[in-house]
């Protein structure tokens, strides 16, 4: 036997089985990018006619507007049966919409962030104008409602003091007609530096605020993980839903919506955003932050619903839900059946049926008799995320449940499918989107082998360079032709 052959063949074999790897994972992507059919504005499943317009507001990411980017933002109006009745897009000072608003003149009360601060306007859409603009002078606001005529009632997030060195998170009341402030409550109040994320960034994110009685505002603190009534007169927290921390009741969540129940018992419906699902909590007893709560819905138990960012209860007892990353808005019976649906890349954030106004309410889950845990059914699944393969994070818990890791593996698959889909490129296929990263790790891998292997000859070469370079001992480094 030739050894010396074998040894060279050896390292040859090997070459080939990566380059192999490399490229059967790489196909997906190939057949990704040559399959693509891009998901635009259009219908899904309509089993029953909604009632009325429904307008959706479209985050939208790194992009002013649909011809500007392949993931825009914008605001729809979409009529019973699924048609787009009109299309508003980003001016020069907005970049993403947030929360929208409908209000009894038929207008929208419209968020829109920028890099330098917020912009709040009230939009006509039967005349495609604004009515009138606010420009405010604080970063990243999601959340502005109309009360008393002009005042604002704003989430206030992202509020850190430099000069002071203190974190004003805040809601507050701004008077458009004064150009004052007339109210403001700080979360430092009932939250320490160390709850939340950071102190000196995006400490609560508050995301949501509500007038919910008369000088009573829910806010919702999404990094806190609590929910909380706030008395405008004593400063007092009247309730609460969930803790700092507390994952197990609601995660990083967006929009609560409050209703009650025929005998007047305190219901919150949310979306569970970071444990995707949306859940209802029905007020058992206790005050403050010791209120205690039973959870009587959990929609979302199949894992297709990703990052659910708004849950309105509607009149008819089922409830408008806005699931974000799969970008799309389900009306969803209790039971979890979806019988409308319309599709709205990129980043859906709220919806919101015209005629019913902001947070319209309906009877709660106790009121239908509808209590428990519901799969999603009859969605077209028209996004990969939506559709009942299972997605790389399900695969992962699944995979890892039960062993000595699974907390870990947990944590990581909650992050890849709320960040993975923001860096995907918009024709890679999610599970293509995996190979290629997969690739891509075996392919640095492999380099850092041969690195190594090859670490006398690298060295070798890298000396033989310098030493060419290096001036010989004694010699002038410089020349003259004299």
């Amino acid at each position: 036997m030739d050894w010396d052959s074998l040894e060279l063949t050896r390292p040859l074999a090997a070459r080939l089985c990566v380059v192999a790897l490399v490229a059967a994972l790489l196909v997906p992507s190939g057949v990704s990018a040559l399959t693509h059919e891009p998901v635009e504005l259009q219908k899904g499943a309509i089993d029953e006619a909604a009632n009325g317009t429904t307008v959706i507001a479209v985050q939208g990411f790194k992009g002013r507007g649909q011809n500007s980017s392949k993931k825009p933002a914008r605001l729809v109006g979409v009529g019973p049966e699924g048609d787009l009745e009109w299309n508003y897009e980003p001016k020069e000072d907005v970049t993403w919409f947030y929360d929208v608003d409908p209000l009894d003149d038929g207008t929208l009360l419209v968020v829109g962030a920028r890099t330098d601060g917020t912009t709040v306007f009230k939009y006509d859409p039967d005349t495609n104008s604004r009515v009138w603009t606010e420009r405010l002078d604080i970063h990243d606001t999601h959340d502005v409602d109309l009360i008393n005529g002009d005042q604002l009632l704003i989430a206030n997030m992202r509020n850190y003091n430099e000069t002071t060195g203190t974190n004003n998170d805040r809601i507050f009341v701004y008077n458009r007609t004064t150009g004052e402030t007339e109210w403001e409550y700080r979360f430092e109040r009932i939250y320490d530096r160390g709850d939340g994320g950071s102190y000196t960034g995006d400490w609560t994110h508050v995301n949501d605020v509500d007038k919910i009685g008369e000088g009573r505002y829910m806010a919702s603190p999404r990094n806190m993980d609590e929910v909380v009534v706030i008395n405008r007169s004593t400063k007092e927290v009247e309730l609460s839903l969930g803790a700092p921390g507390d994952h197990s009741v609601i995660y990083e969540q967006h929009n609560p919506n409050y209703i009650e129940s025929e005998d007047g018992t305190p219901t919150v419906v949310v979306a569970d955003s970071e444990n995707d699902r949306v859940v209802e909590y029905e007020y058992a007893g206790g005050e403050g932050r010791n209120a205690t709560w039973e959870r009587t819905w959990n929609l979302g138990v199949d894992g297709n619903l990703n990052w659910p960012r708004d849950a309105d209860r509607l009149p008819n007892g089922n409830t408008l839900v806005t699931d974000s990353l799969n970008h799309r808005v389900m009306e969803v019976t209790p039971e979890g059946e979806v019988v409308w649906e319309y599709y709205a890349p990129w980043g859906t954030y709220e919806a919101e049926r015209m005629h019913l106004g902001d947070e319209p309410g309906g009877p709660t889950i106790a009121d239908q008799d509808a209590e428990g845990a519901y799969a999603l059914n009859g969605s077209a699944a028209l996004t990969p995320g939506a559709t009942e393969r299972a997605t790389f994070a399900s695969w992962l818990r699944n995979t890892f449940a039960g062993t000595p890791i699974s907390g870990q593996v947990d944590s990581f698959a909650e992050r890849w499918a709320h960040v993975a889909p923001w860096v995907r490129p918009v024709w890679m296929d999610p599970w293509a989107f995996v190979a290629f990263l997969g690739a891509a790790v075996v392919t640095l891998g492999w380099t850092g082998a041969e690195a190594v292997y090859h670490r006398r000859w690298i060295g070798g070469r890298l000396r033989a360079g310098y030493e060419r370079l290096r001036p010989s001992d004694g010699a002038d480094s410089t020349r003259s032709d004299d």
